[in-house]
C-alpha cells in the first residue's frame, strides 16, 4: 500500500502543474491569431490600415521569438516558477493596456511588446517542467500533446473566439477576455513547485541577446517591408543576416574564452533536434500564415463579419482536437518520425484543396475540408515535433533547448504571417490570384518540411530525464 502511494503523490502533483502550462500556452498560441478576425473593426476604430494590424500581429510574434531564447536562459537564473509568474504579470498588464488602446501605438505597446515578452518569459518554464515532471517518453507524449494540443487549438480556435466576442461585444473585450485567463493561471500556478532551484549567480550574456533579438527582427521587418520597397527589403535582410553572423562570432568567442553564452553552439550538434527544429518551424510558419492569409481574404475580399470568418475556421479547430487527443495512442503505435511526415503529408493535402476548391464564386463549405485536413495534419505531429528536440537533450540542458525550441516556432509563426501576409496584402488588386500565391507558397514550404523530415532517423534515441521530485 505504502509503494502506491509514493507512486501515485508524483503522478497527482504532476497533474496539477499540467493544467496551468496547458492554459498558459493556449492563451498565448490564441494571442498569435485571434486578432486575425477582427481586421476590419480594429483597423477601423484605431484609424489604420489592414497592413497597420499586420504590423501589430507580425511583432507580438517576432518579440516572442526574439527574446524566447534569453527567456529560456532566465529560467536557470530566475527558476522556473518565477519567471513563469512575471511572465504571466507582464502579458496580462499587456492585455489591459491593449483592451483601452486609442490608436495603433498604444495597441502596439500592450500587445507586440508587453504581451510579446511577457510570452517569451512564460513559455519555456511550461516545456522545461513538463520535461522535468514526465520522464518516461509515454508520459511525456501525453503532457506535451496535452501542451500542444491547447497550442493547436488556441491558435485555430483563436480566430472563433475572436470573432465571437468582437461580434457580440467588442474586439476590446478579446484582450480582456486575455486578461482573465491570465488571472486563472497566477491562481493555479501556485501549486506549482520548482523541482531545481534557481542560480541567481548564473551570468546571463546581455551582448548575445541584444544581437539575437536585433538579427531576426531586421530579418521580419525587411520581409514586412517587401510590399513598399524591395530595395528596403534586401538591405534590412542582410545587415540582419550580419547581426545574426556577429552573434555567433561572439558566441564562438566565449566558448573559445571558458564563458558561458547565451546560447551554445553544442544545441546544433545534434542532427536529430536540428532536423526536428526545422519541423516545428514550418509547422507553426504554415498555420499561422494560412490563419492570416484566409482571415484576410474572408473579411476584406469576402465582406465577412468577425464571427462569419471565425466560423470558417472550425473546421481546423476540430481537426487539431481529434489529432492532439490522440497523441498519447498515436505515439505507442507509431514512431514520431512517421508522425511528423503523415502530418506534413495531410497538411499538403489540405493546402491543396484549398488552392483548387477557392474561387471567387465558391461558398463558405469549400473551405472547411482544407482547413480540417490542416487542423489534423498540424495537430499530428506537433506533439512529435517537440518531443524530438526537448527528448534529445538531459535535464541540465532543458532551458536553452526549450528557449531556442520555441524561438524557432514562434519564429516560423512571425514568418508566416509576414510572408504569405505580405504576398496578399500587397495583391489585393487582384485578390484570387494573391490569395493562390499565398496559399501556394505556403504549400511549397510544407513540402520543404515533408523532405526535412524524411531525414529524422526511424527510432532517434532517447535522452532519460529522472523525474523531478514532486
Amino acid at each position: 500500500m505504502a509503494q502506491s502511494v509514493a507512486v501515485a503523490a508524483p503522478a497527482l502533483s504532476a497533474r496539477r502543474v499540467l493544467l496551468p502550462l496547458v492554459l498558459a500556452q493556449f492563451i498565448c498560441s490564441f494571442a498569435g491569431s485571434n486578432m486575425n478576425v477582427m481586421i476590419t473593426p480594429m483597423s477601423e476604430d484605431l484609424n489604420t490600415t489592414v497592413q497597420g494590424i499586420q504590423l501589430a500581429i507580425t511583432l507580438f510574434l517576432l518579440v516572442m521569438a526574439a527574446l524566447m531564447i534569453p527567456g529560456g536562459k532566465l529560467t536557470d537564473i530566475w527558476g522556473r516558477k518565477r519567471c513563469f509568474r512575471i511572465g504571466l504579470a507582464v502579458y496580462g498588464v499587456g492585455a489591459v493596456i491593449s483592451a483601452a488602446a486609442p490608436g495603433l501605438g498604444v495597441l502596439i505597446l500592450g500587445n507586440s511588446l508587453l504581451e510579446g515578452i511577457g510570452t517569451a518569459l512564460l513559455i519555456p518554464p511550461v516545456y522545461i517542467l513538463a520535461t522535468m515532471f514526465f520522464s518516461d517518453l509515454a508520459s511525456r507524449a501525453r503532457a506535451f500533446g496535452s501542451i500542444n494540443g491547447a497550442g493547436g487549438v488556441g491558435a485555430a480556435a483563436g480566430p472563433l473566439i475572436g470573432g465571437v466576442i468582437a461580434t457580440a461585444i467588442t474586439w476590446r473585450a478579446a484582450f480582456l477576455f486575455q486578461a482573465a485567463i491570465i488571472a486563472i493561471i497566477v491562481v493555479l500556478s501556485r501549486r506549482i513547485e520548482d523541482p531545481v532551484a534557481a542560480d541567481p549567480d548564473r551570468p546571463f550574456d546581455v551582448t548575445g541577446a541584444v544581437l539575437s533579438a536585433v538579427g531576426l527582427v531586421l530579418i521580419v521587418m525587411g520581409i514586412l517591408a517587401a510590399d513598399v520597397d524591395l530595395r528596403v527589403t534586401i538591405v534590412a535582410m542582410l545587415i540582419g543576416a550580419a547581426v545574426l553572423a556577429l552573434f555567433f562570432w561572439h558566441v564562438r568567442r566565449m566558448e573559445a574564452a571558458g564563458k558561458e553564452p547565451l546560447l551554445r553552439t553544442a544545441l546544433f550538434r545534434n542532427r536529430v533536434s536540428n532536423i526536428g527544429l526545422v519541423t516545428q518551424n514550418i509547422q507553426w510558419l504554415v498555420l499561422l500564415g494560412l490563419s492570416f492569409v484566409i482571415s484576410v481574404y474572408l473579411q476584406v475580399v469576402r465582406g465577412y463579419n468577425p464571427i462569419e470568418t471565425g466560423l470558417v475556421f472550425t473546421a481546423a479547430t476540430v481537426g487539431i482536437l481529434i489529432s492532439s487527443l490522440g497523441a498519447q495512442r498515436f505515439a505507442q503505435r507509431r514512431s514520431q518520425r512517421t508522425l511528423i511526415l503523415a502530418g506534413f503529408v495531410v497538411t499538403i493535402i489540405g493546402i491543396f484543396l484549398l488552392m483548387v476548391m477557392v474561387n471567387r464564386q465558391a461558398t463558405t463549405v469549400t473551405f472547411l475540408p482544407g482547413l480540417f485536413l490542416v487542423g489534423f495534419g498540424v495537430g499530428l505531429m506537433l506533439t512529435p515535433s517537440v518531443n524530438v528536440v526537448q527528448s534529445s537533450f538531459p535535464e541540465d540542458q532543458q532551458g536553452e533547448i526549450s528557449g531556442l525550441s520555441r524561438a524557432v516556432s514562434n519564429l516560423g509563426s512571425s514568418f508566416g504571417t509576414a510572408i504569405a501576409g505580405t504576398i496578399l496584402v500587397s495583391g489585393l488588386a487582384s485578390p484570387e490570384r494573391s490569395y493562390g500565391l499565398a496559399v501556394g507558397v505556403l504549400g511549397i514550404i510544407a513540402i520543404i518540411g515533408f523532405a526535412a523530415a524524411l531525414m529524422l532517423p526511424a527510432r532517434p534515441a532517447e535522452v532519460v530525464v529522472e523525474p523531478a521530485p514532486a
